[in-house]
């Protein structure tokens, strides 16, 4: 049984410190040797010039181009070359052309898509990113499109995934490169299942249950609304298109029959249903005052969708005028995470709400017109016509009002639904506004390139070598002066959004009195902040944030050791919170017993080697199903739930929330969900409590599945698939790996950075760099991602050239 450590929070965190250093310099040790390089000489149409592309033994392109359309051309060459197939799901998803390789079940996506396709200028977007955004993009698209037209001539060379589906890539387009699919848009969803939950319990339940801070929002349905009626189905379309693809057999066509099976299994669901926890994030920043270089820290870990290949991409831009490194995504130029010569910079989601729902009352003469201002206004139409496998195509109409896309009619109560989002407006797309960012050269020119980011909200973090730390709210969100944008209003003209905030008027601080400052999705608005008609009402729980802040405060000279050990950290603040309850509880099983033996002598770490981790966090779970049975009533279950938040503070406080005798419900609870732990425990993984450690292959791991692998044979499925590898923490834990047992969500992109020294900087994205199962590259950084390391990335060419496995020589024709 592990004894209980009595040791402070800062001391944890050195410990984890010593094992980073230790794995850090092995890394570093590698890194040293020389290795050999392969040379190639390529002809490219499109290129102005030569340039030299060195790939790193972690996989990493460095482009050195001589001239700024030569670079984003490469840039675009390389990505495609690493991404095939995940550039061509983009593209079909960006374009609503998914039908027309998977046939009917994918017309309402593509429907989706298309509806809410940007329809402004493509001029004025591209210009929004950059001054030089549309020869950038272009130059980006052409990169693409010469190795797409490269890899078509020679058709035995696609990756698998093609010849399976039998397709071939198609070309892109500019439109496509700043597609609003693959955003992060806002709570249109959340918005509709609030309405849907006060018009059955009213508003103060609705309140109670859900976390609304630190202001509280107005959750009123005017009467001109019939709250009935928003029980329709009337986000489809708009979920449809945000969806994943999923692929099965039928999509493979005429192959061999022993190559593909279909074993397919539904995902474990998030018991806490928490959308954050797919869409959350860590960085902070600490002045050099506080750090052991004497230079400003940063660190960064974005926390979306773990999956094969990875979200983010890493690559290093250097021509005249750019010289960036660091992550993004490979479907988009720049680098949305990095640094350049001058500082560094990251981005976490400031939870922000630019989007609402609006009621029209339609003509029922005429159902093409809604009602608007006091008269009737005509609908803008768009038809249109959808491919379709093995299926003739589809003629659409697509429908706009003035607030938006109208995403549903009710013909027979007159009503129409139109989205109005604020990601419509020009820059809109996600993360091309870094291209401004990746040549600022101080916080000025940092802060001014963050006024460009249409995207719906992030909190952008500046360091440099001047010594400079600074936040700034970035993002474009509405002023919504009479309501608050929490539930669908009336479209008749009483409910406008009265224009969008200045980014420079969102909240920021520069070179904070404390010596850092860290986001991790929980409300960072200073108390004192005056815009509130801005600011959102929900965010996620705060313990990832405290627990970086804690860590931070008590530790005065951090360095990169520390701050890795930190961003790794699986310290769990709620499991300190809960597992004081247990104390005076009296248990007679003696099974359940041991297990709280186990929680009691804990340090709260959620190792994956601990045997309390694995019985805590099952507990959990069970006190989580049981709090939601308890106190959310059953008629709103699939609209609204809890955070963590909102449970610890109702078994925190019984008093308030148990009734009668309430200590003695709450600690029955408590008692009753160690028993369904124990018992769900049992079940998994026997009977056998020395067996019941937090990271295994039964319990909590990483498996990464490709989308078509439950569909192949086992020898391929041994190619595509990874894992399984034993994981830690939770996603309330700094090291954010979910609440599912198969981490389905984290960081598989994180950076480290000490300005003092660029070529100190240590990133890790897994698991790897190329999508195609065939590359070197494809999983190499799988294993080391999960054991917590980084590797070492160079920034001046004398190191990349030591490290570097091959060289390409691109030549114009």
């Amino acid at each position: 049984m592990e004894k209980k450590q009595i040791i402070p929070s800062f001391l944890i965190t050195t410990i984890f410190s010593f094992i980073l250093t230790i794995s850090t310099s092995i890394i570093y040790a590698q890194s040293a040797i020389a290795v050999s390089t392969q040379k190639t000489n390529l002809k490219v149409q499109g290129l102005v010039d030569k340039v030299e592309v060195l790939r790193d033994q972690w996989g990493v392109n460095h482009i050195y181009a001589q001239n700024e359309h030569d670079l984003f051309f490469t840039q675009g060459y390389c990505a495609a070359k690493d991404r095939l197939f995940q550039f061509e799901v983009w593209r079909r998803q960006a374009t609503g052309t998914t039908a027309e390789i998977l046939g009917e079940r994918e017309l309402k996506r593509d429907i989706g898509t298309r509806l809410f396709q940007y329809r402004g200028s493509l001029q004025k977007d591209l210009e929004r990113y950059h001054p030089h955004g549309v020869s950038i993009i272009n130059a980006y698209v052409q990169g693409v499109n010469a190795y797409i037209k490269e890899i078509n001539l020679t058709p035995s060379r696609l990756p698998i995934e093609f010849k399976l589906l039998h397709i071939k890539p198609k070309e892109w387009t500019a439109a496509i490169v700043i597609s609003r699919h693959q955003g992060l848009l806002g709570n249109i969803t959340q918005e509709l299942n609030i309405a849907r939950a006060v018009a059955k319990i009213g508003e103060e339940k609705v309140k109670d249950i859900v976390w609304f801070h630190p202001k509280q929002p107005d959750l009123k349905i005017d009467t001109a609304i019939n709250a009935s009626l928003l029980e329709k189905d009337i986000l489809a379309l708009y979920n449809a298109y945000r969806n994943e693809l999923v692929f099965k057999k039928s999509d493979f066509g005429e192959i061999d029959e022993d190559a593909v099976m279909n074993n397919s299994v539904a995902p474990e669901k998030d018991l806490f249903l928490q959308s954050q926890e797919m869409e959350g994030s860590n960085n902070w920043i600490i002045a050099g005052n506080r750090s052991a270089s004497g230079y400003p820290l940063l660190a960064n870990d974005p926390h979306r969708k773990v999956a094969v290949p990875s979200l983010r991409y890493i690559v290093h831009l250097v021509a005249p005028g750019w010289n960036v490194i660091g992550g993004g995504e490979p479907e988009i130029p720049g680098v949305s995470i990095g640094h350049n010569e001058k500082g560094a910079w990251g981005l976490t989601i400031f939870e922000t709400d630019g989007e609402d729902l609006y009621v029209y009352d339609l003509n029922k003469n005429n159902l093409n017109q809604y009602w608007y201002k006091g008269k009737w206004m005509n609908m803008r139409t768009i038809q249109d016509s959808i491919k379709v496998k093995n299926s003739a195509s589809v003629k659409v109409e697509y429908k706009y009002g003035v607030h938006g896309p109208i995403c549903y009619i009710d013909s027979v109560n007159h009503k129409a639904y139109a989205v109005k989002a604020a990601w419509m407006e020009p820059g809109g797309a996600p993360y091309l506004a870094s291209l401004r960012i990746d040549q600022a050269t101080d916080w000025g020119s940092f802060r001014e390139a963050c006024t460009y980011s249409h995207i719906p909200g992030e909190n952008m973090i500046w360091a440099d070598k001047k010594g400079n730390i600074g936040w700034q709210a970035v993002g474009i969100v509405p002023i919504r002066k009479n309501f608050s944008g929490y539930v669908p209003v009336p479209g008749d003209g009483r409910y406008e959004w009265a224009g969008f905030l200045p980014i420079k008027e969102r909240p920021y601080q520069l070179n904070p009195k404390e010596g850092f400052f860290a986001t991790a999705n929980q409300n960072v608005t200073p108390n004192d902040y005056k815009r509130w008609d801005a600011i959102g009402y929900t965010w996620a729980d705060p313990f990832r944030g405290n627990r970086i802040n804690q860590v931070l405060a008590l530790n005065e000279k951090m360095d990169l050791a520390t701050m890795g050990a930190l961003q790794t950290d699986y310290f769990s603040i709620p499991a300190s919170k809960i597992i004081p309850l247990l104390k005076n509880m009296v248990i007679t099983d003696s099974v359940q017993l041991i297990a709280k033996n186990y929680l009691s002598n804990w340090n709260y770490v959620l190792d994956k080697n601990s045997i309390p981790a694995g019985i805590y966090a099952a507990w959990e779970k069970e006190i989580a199903a049981m709090c939601t049975n308890l106190f959310i009533p059953e008629n709103v279950k699939n609209n609204i739930s809890f955070q963590i938040s909102s449970i610890i503070k109702r078994l925190e406080n019984p008093t308030t929330y148990f009734g009668d005798q309430p200590v003695e419900k709450r600690n029955a609870l408590l008692v009753q969900a160690l028993e369904k732990a124990v018992l769900s425990l049992n079940k998994k993984l026997g009977t056998n409590i020395e067996d019941w450690q937090y990271g295994q292959a039964k319990y909590k791991h990483i498996t990464l599945e490709h989308p078509l692998a439950s569909l192949v044979s086992l020898d391929l499925q041994k190619q595509l698939n990874l894992g399984p590898l034993p994981r830690g923490g939770s996603g309330q834990t700094p090291g954010s790996t979910g609440a599912t047992d198969n981490q389905m969500s984290g960081a598989s992109f994180r950076l480290l950075i000490d300005t003092k020294d660029w070529d100190k900087t240590l990133m890790i994205n897994s698991p790897g760099q190329s999508g195609d199962p065939s590359s070197p590259f494809y999983s190499n950084l799988f294993e080391i991602w999960s054991n917590d390391q980084y590797f070492p990335s160079y920034y001046s060419k004398a190191l990349i050239q030591k490290v570097s496995n091959e060289q390409l020589i691109l030549k114009p024709y």
